[in-house]
C-alpha cells in the first residue's frame, strides 16, 4: 500500500480554523487527521503542499515512524509547531489507515486498551457575560450535561500582576462556579501562561479554599525555572504543556519534577505515536497526562485512542459541547461524552473511529479566525 497523496480541508469559525487532512492511499482507504492551529492555518496548508511532494506522497503508510522522521528531519531545518502540526495530522491518518486495514482500533496497535471510559472536562462553556451570576448559571448546565469537571480562565486581561479589585473579582467567579457544581467535581483553574512567578503564587493561594484540581500554565511556558518556583510554592498540582511542541523539550520539565500532569496536544506535538512516547516517559517521572484538545471531533477520537492505551492518563478536555457546538456534524461518529457517566466510551471501530463528511465541512468555509487572550471579551470567543 502507499499514499498517493493528500487533501486538506479546513473548517472555519471566527475564533478558530480546525484543519482535517485526508491521507488517500493507491488501495482505496483513506484516514483522517486534524489539528488546530491559532493564526498560521495557512503557513500549515502551505506546509503540507510542499510536504506532500517531499516526503509524504508515495510512502508506506503503514511505516509510520519513517515518515515521521523523514518529515520532521529531512528538511534540516528545526521543527516548529507548524512542521509537528503537519506532521501530526499526517501520523493521526495514517494510524485510521493501518487500523482500517487492520480491522482493528488504533489503541489495539498501541499495546491494547487499558481503560473502556474516558473521564471527560468541559471547556469553552462560559461564553457569556463575565458575573459570578452569569457563570454560575453556566456552570450548572455543563453539571446538567453530565460533566464532572469543567476549566475556567477567571482573570480577565491580566497580564504579569493582577491587582487587588481584578484578584477579588476573580476570586468571586469562582466562588459561584464551585458553588454551582458542587464539591465533587473537578474544577481546574487556568491561568494561560498569564502571569509572574509571585503573581501566580499569591492567586493560587487566593483561590485554594475553592480546590483547584490543577493550576494550568501558571507561567509563560519559555522558562520551566520560572515554573519550577511556582511548583515549590504551592500546594496544587501543577500542569502545563500544550505550547511544547516536540516531546525532546519536555525533557528539561521532566528533570525539573516542576508538573504534576504534562498536557501535549496531539495536533500540535506529531500525532498518537509520538505523545505515548512522551506518554511513557512521564509515567517514569510519576506524571499523568491530560491532553489539550481545543480542536473538533477528529483530533477528540484520536487523543481518545491514546486514552485507551495510556495507564497514566487522567482526563480529556473538551470544547464541542459548548463553543462551535455545530462544527460536530462534519464527523460522522463523532465521540460523544456519556451524560450519565461525564466520560467517553472507548470506540472499538476500526482505525479512529470517526470519518471527515467533506460535504458537512464545506459548510464552514474557512475565515480569519482571531483569538486574543489580552483582548477585552476573550472569553466569548466572539472576536470582532
Amino acid at each position: 500500500m502507499r499514499i498517493t497523496g493528500i487533501s486538506t480541508h479546513v473548517v472555519g469559525t471566527p475564533w478558530r480554523n480546525l484543519t482535517y487532512v485526508l491521507v488517500h492511499t493507491d488501495e482505496g482507504l483513506t484516514g483522517v487527521g486534524e489539528t488546530r492551529m491559532l493564526g498560521h492555518t495557512d503557513a500549515l496548508v502551505g506546509y503540507l503542499k510542499e510536504a506532500e511532494a517531499n516526503h509524504i506522497a508515495g510512502s508506506d503508510p503503514f511505516a509510520v515512524e519513517d515518515l515521521v522522521r523523514r518529515m520532521k528531519y529531512g528538511d534540516y531545518g528545526r521543527a516548529g509547531e507548524i512542521v509537528m502540526s503537519g506532521i501530526a495530522v499526517v501520523e493521526m491518518a495514517c494510524w485510521d489507515i493501518k487500523g482500517k486495514a487492520l480491522g482493528v482500533p488504533v489503541w489495539q496497535l498501541l499495546g491494547g486498551k487499558v481503560t473502556d471510559k474516558v473521564k471527560a472536562y468541559a471547556n469553552g462553556w462560559y461564553t457569556t457575560e463575565r458575573t459570578p451570576e452569569a457563570y454560575h448559571q453556566a456552570a450548572k448546565g455543563v453539571m446538567a450535561r453530565g460533566y464532572r469537571a469543567l476549566k475556567i480562565d477567571p482573570f480577565g486581561t491580566g497580564h504579569l500582576e493582577l491587582d487587588a479589585e481584578q484578584t477579588r473579582y476573580a476570586v468571586s467567579l469562582i466562588e459561584a462556579v464551585r458553588d454551582a457544581i458542587g464539591p465533587d467535581a473537578e474544577l481546574m483553574l487556568e491561568m494561560h501562561g498569564r502571569f509572574s512567578p509571585a503573581t501566580a503564587v499569591r492567586l493560587a493561594k487566593e483561590l485554594a479554599p475553592f480546590a483547584p484540581a490543577w493550576l494550568e500554565e501558571p507561567v509563560p511556558p519559555e522558562n520551566l525555572k520560572a515554573l519550577a518556583k511556582v511548583a515549590e510554592k504551592v500546594d496544587l498540582p501543577v500542569a502545563t504543556g500544550e505550547r511544547i511542541h516536540d516531546r525532546i523539550e519536555f525533557r528539561e520539565l521532566f528533570e525539573s519534577q516542576a508538573v504534576d500532569i504534562i498536557q501535549p496536544d496531539l495536533g500540535h506535538i506529531g500525532g498518537i505515536l509520538e505523545t505515548r512516547k512522551l506518554a511513557a516517559t512521564a509515567e517514569t517521572h510519576y506524571m499523568l497526562v491530560a491532553p489539550h484538545n481545543v480542536g473538533g471531533s477528529v483530533l477528540t477520537a484520536a487523543s481518545l485512542q491514546l486514552a485507551a492505551c495510556t495507564p497514566n492518563f487522567k482526563i480529556l478536555e473538551h470544547f464541542n459541547d459548548f463553543a462551535d457546538a455545530e462544527i460536530k456534524k462534519v464527523v460522522k461518529g463523532a465521540p460523544q461524552v456519556d451524560p450519565d457517566t461525564g466520560c467517553f466510551e472507548v470506540s472499538h471501530a476500526p482505525g479512529l473511529g470517526v470519518e471527515l463528511d467533506v460535504d458537512a465541512a464545506a459548510e464552514f468555509p474557512q475565515q480569519r479566525a482571531r483569538f486574543d487572550l489580552w483582548a477585552e471579551g476573550w472569553e466569548k470567543r466572539a472576536p470582532k
